[in-house]
């Protein structure tokens, strides 16, 4: 198993950035796919980027495209999203998350979460 913690979430306008950190504690974190999720009020929970064990390979969802970008640093045991150019639509409490083998696109394909970082963009 492994331990997440989020940090990094905060309240920010409209263009603006933020960067989120995923510090990983437990099971081998180089060894594990990590992504990002995000989640409003009442909708499911939805993959924002991912990045395999070596950042070898990474996924952004089509709505963060050229606005968000993951990456890792294994010798840090910390995943990252640069997050720029922020909108309001993008408010929302974000998740980290990990899972053995190659990168998962559900929700289901990951084994650990964090608790969650709260962003919120205004406008």
């Amino acid at each position: 198993q492994v331990q997440l913690l989020e940090s990094g979430g905060g309240s920010v306008q409209a263009g603006g950035s933020l960067r989120l950190s995923c510090t990983a504690s437990g099971r081998t974190f180089s060894l594990s796919s990590m992504a990002w999720f995000r989640q409003d009020p009442g909708k499911e929970r939805d993959l924002v980027a991912a990045i395999n064990w070596s950042g070898g390979s990474t996924y952004h969802a089509d709505s963060v495209k050229g606005r968000f970008t993951i990456s890792r640093d294994n010798a840090k045991n910390t995943m990252y999203l640069q997050m720029n150019s922020l909108k309001p639509e993008d408010t929302a409490v974000y998740y980290c998350a990990a899972r053995r083998g190659s990168i998962g696109l559900r929700s289901i394909d990951y084994d650990d979460w964090g608790q969650g970082t709260q962003v919120t963009v205004s406008s």
